[in-house]
């Protein structure tokens, strides 16, 4: 038979309280006690049963993670550095995907799902930043809101300076001496900040530069997958005056330029240089090799958690805005690093 807190208790010669505060992490227990718990906790083989620890402490010990796309590779190497966070913080992570379906990201902003069993949620929508005004929180799940979106002081949000990220990529194919920079994923039928954002440092930087904006050589995406990438290079690439550099919007656009470069007889970089966003590994791997924005994942991941396990522990502590460093990575696919 398992043993119970009780029996702990009666082995270590301390109350069930006492016990208790072990198990749950309590902070005020002496070392001589807590060593003595754990002792019979250990010799005992006790298991602490979650389902009673949620209906004492009202918590599960579970984060959820909800993300748009998890087959995409910045997503699921953001959810592999956010559990490695969390496991530091106790916390266990279930992550779920919302499929670009707007109703259901409501659902889990606003707390009308009440199956959800976690202590609080780090969430990565698409929802556009009228419909984020629009939502009234939830007053019971702590939230945490990743990615691009213009902070509006309710919610605790980590994201990167998509605006800078952008410009300075721009920047980067600038100074290889690209004057016909083309760029790929905007969405002009959305109300996305990521693509908004990453537009206007585009422009920015262009325009920094003494360069028309031409509108030809702002190509959409509906999605940033490779074969939006490499849809809209084909397309560029027929133009009269075709670019001598790309600018994608996700490392996955990328992949499907460089793709449509080589497919009409054209190089890399010396033809049309390529430089992405995101740094996922396969860039790293790639032939060329991918110039990118580098986002520091760890570090979104870890602020994170941090911000939600504070939030947990102070539900009413003024919301916070993390803005997390980001780095141009110069590799084959812009002529390499100088």
């Amino acid at each position: 038979m398992a043993a119970t807190l009780r029996d702990v208790a009666e082995h270590a010669q301390v109350s069930v309280r006492t016990v208790s505060n072990v198990v749950s992490g309590y902070a005020h227990v002496s070392d001589r006690m807590r060593h003595r718990v754990l002792t019979a906790i250990e010799e005992l083989d006790y298991r602490p049963n979650p389902v009673a620890r949620t209906l004492r402490t009202g918590r599960t010990g579970v984060l959820a993670l909800v993300v748009p796309e998890i087959d995409l590779p910045y997503f699921a190497e953001l959810a592999r550095e956010i559990i490695n966070a969390a496991a530091e913080h106790g916390y266990r992570v279930m992550v779920d995907q919302t499929g670009h379906d707007h109703e259901r990201e409501r659902e889990l902003l606003t707390g009308a799902d009440r199956t959800m069993l976690f202590d609080g949620v780090l969430f990565s929508p698409l929802v556009t930043r009228a419909e984020l005004l629009e939502m009234q929180p939830s007053t019971t799940m702590p939230l945490v809101l990743l990615g691009e979106h213009e902070f509006d002081g309710r919610y605790d949000h980590v994201a990167i300076d998509n605006v800078q990220a952008a410009a300075d990529a721009v920047a980067h194919l600038l100074a290889r001496g690209r004057t016909r920079v083309a760029a790929i994923g905007a969405q002009p039928d959305e109300s996305y900040a990521t693509p908004q954002q990453r537009t206007t440092g585009y422009e920015r930087a262009l325009r920094v530069a003494g360069l028309a904006v031409e509108p030809a050589l702002l190509r959409p995406a509906a999605h940033y997958r490779r074969a939006d990438g490499y849809r809209a290079t084909t397309e560029l690439l027929a133009l009269a005056d075709p670019p001598d550099a790309i600018f994608c919007y996700s490392d996955l656009l990328a992949m499907g330029a460089i793709r449509a470069v080589f497919d009409a007889g054209l190089r890399v970089p010396e033809d049309v240089a390529v430089i992405g966003i995101d740094d996922i590994e396969e860039g790293r791997y790639s032939r060329p090799t991918l110039s990118t924005v580098s986002l520091d994942t760890p570090y979104i991941a870890r602020e994170a958690v941090a911000r939600i396990a504070a939030r947990i522990g102070e539900p009413d502590t003024p919301a916070v805005e993390v803005t997390a460093p980001h780095t141009v990575r110069a590799r084959e696919s812009t002529g390499g690093a100088r």
